[in-house]
């Protein structure tokens, strides 16, 4: 009896061992941090954004960032502000897309969310090489959500690199290299992240999503004038 009790106990504990190894979400086995991101990419970022923003008369790094993610084009815009005006800095492609055009309603519903955010951590242990968490569910969606009795409508929205999204914003591994590197410079305090579901700024509306919950004219609506301040 002793015997099996020790062999059953010998056996769960190489298993919890083999898991350990294998968990691709595990810090303990993946001891970067963000210093040493920084050390290993910010020269070689820097030498590629520095003269992009002595260009355009702005100072490396920016006192703020501002992000724009247009889900229907698939692409990612860099904006600063420069004597309280909007300039532009550069464009990132995404390299997949998720889900279709409406809000984020539920875990597992693989949209891309669409409103007014914040980043709420920086992650230099990402499977998806390097990422920047998002506060979504922010408070607006957690009143949305219960008000319409929605009791899970899902967290854990990145912009990362790698090309597989469920949800989040993919821009590949250059791409996160800068834009990491460029947060952490600037402080992802200074950094908000705007998400639309498309560009309007050419004309036009935005696209007419499938599931439309009845609020969400109101928050199209905000969206639509901040978009346009951008042009």
């Amino acid at each position: 009896m002793f015997k099996q009790s020790t062999g059953t106990y010998n056996f769960l504990r190489l298993l919890s061992i083999l898991a350990l190894f294998t968990c691709n979400q595990c810090s303990f086995f993946r001891r970067n941090t963000i210093g040493k991101v920084l050390k290993k990419y910010q020269e070689p970022v820097s030498k590629k954004l520095s003269p992009l923003f002595k260009k355009k008369g702005l100072p490396f790094p920016t006192k703020s960032l501002e992000i724009l993610v247009f889900k229907k084009e698939a692409k990612v815009e860099l904006w600063t502000q420069k004597q309280d005006q909007l300039q532009y800095i550069k464009s990132y492609a995404m390299t997949t897309n998720s889900g279709v055009s409406g809000p984020k309603l539920r875990e597992g519903d693989r949209q891309i969310p669409e409103g007014f955010y914040s980043v709420v951590g920086l992650n230099p242990n990402s499977r998806f090489h390097l990422s920047m968490k998002i506060d979504y569910p922010n408070r607006f969606d957690l009143e949305m959500a219960k008000k319409e009795g929605r009791e899970n409508p899902g967290t854990n929205i990145f912009i990362h690199g790698k090309a597989a999204s469920i949800g989040c914003v993919a821009i590949g591994d250059r791409n996160i290299e800068e834009l990491f590197v460029l947060t952490a410079l600037t402080g992802k305090d200074n950094v908000k992240v705007k998400i639309y579901p498309n560009d309007i700024r050419g004309g036009g509306t935005f696209t007419k999503c499938k599931v439309c919950p009845d609020w969400l004219p109101t928050l199209y609506e905000k969206l639509v004038e901040d978009q346009l301040r951008y042009k």
